[in-house]
């Protein structure tokens, strides 16, 4: 194989993390012809396709694969070493972060985080994904920069920091007869009709734990995917949401809460990244951007 510049190499690592010559060249803010260039020739370089058509989409070959951690960790080890901290231009940062996060993290956070990067940061692009199953490997792969949220414990490997915490409440709409009721007893709650969030579908959680404390039980009558789903199904019928109250803050302005007649744990929202990441200054900056807007009184109060 001939050597390969920094620049090819940089490449080609977006290309595995990607999988395609579209996000690829959106990461790197190149047209696609000219990734698909590149592409050709570090295919003629490693004497490898690295990406073959399976239907409408490519898959990496087998020596793509293999090719993919390694790859990553040189173009983080040349950029950490090729740039010092006080050289480091924050501001003529070219950068695409990835963020996953759930609906309400977006609508709660995004606004501040792009204000706050158009200022730093102004040539730089923060994308949201959707969260998903939560796992490792995105985090490791460098597919994903961030995750935020009620993230579990995923192991020494990745580096999880508290940003605030949050608690359920009951939202539903103004015709919604609870609405009468100043404060909500475990009785009127169980008996109202319920749409719950659940990315996995599942049908019970902590509220339905403290309502069988009390020998009681709530009928789901729906599940979602988003709080923005559960909300509109909410709007538009008699069921009552319980979602958390500082997630869907800036959703639910429209709409009636109450607090839960019983205590529920609180929820802890963090993100969480790779180690690998903690000597990248751009990835510094990100980091710092999200702790600090979630540090001031309107997040921890």
């Amino acid at each position: 194989m001939q050597s390969m510049d920094l620049n090819l190499l940089v490449a080609l690592d977006a290309l595995l993390a990607e999988g395609s010559v579209t996000g690829a060249a959106e990461r790197l803010q190149l047209s696609v012809p000219a990734m698909s260039r590149t592409l050709d020739r570090i295919r003629k370089m490693i004497g490898d396709p690295l990406f073959v058509r399976a239907g409408r989409g490519l898959v990496p070959t087998p020596r793509a694969e293999q090719l993919r951690e390694p790859v990553r960790l040189l173009v983080l080890q040349a950029q950490q070493l090729l740039v010092k901290e006080q050289d480091f231009d924050v501001h003529a940062m070219r950068r695409v972060f990835t963020i996953r996060a759930d609906d309400g993290t977006v609508v709660l956070l995004a606004p501040l985080i792009i204000e706050k990067m158009s200022q730093l940061a102004p040539m730089s692009t923060v994308r949201f994904i959707a969260q998903g199953q939560q796992d490792v490997v995105a985090l490791r792969e460098g597919r994903i920069d961030l995750d935020i949220g009620v993230i579990q414990d995923l192991g020494p490997e990745i580096i999880r920091q508290s940003l605030f915490q949050d608690r359920f409440i009951a939202v539903f709409r103004s015709e919604n007869p609870l609405t009468h009721k100043a404060q909500l007893i475990a009785e009127d709650f169980a008996n109202a009709q319920h749409v719950t969030v659940s990315r996995r579908g599942i049908l019970s959680g902590p509220i339905d734990v403290e309502l069988a404390k009390q020998g009681l039980s709530r009928h789901i009558h729906a599940v979602t995917h988003s709080f923005a789903e559960a909300l509109f199904i909410a709007r538009a019928t008699d069921l009552v949401a319980s979602l958390p109250a500082r997630l869907t803050s800036t959703m639910r302005q429209d709409m009636q809460w109450r607090t839960l007649p019983f205590d529920t744990p609180s929820m802890t929202i963090s993100h969480a990244w790779h180690p690998r990441f903690n000597g990248d200054y751009a990835h510094k900056v990100l980091r710092k951007i999200v702790y600090e807007i979630c540090q001031t009184d309107a997040f921890q109060h």
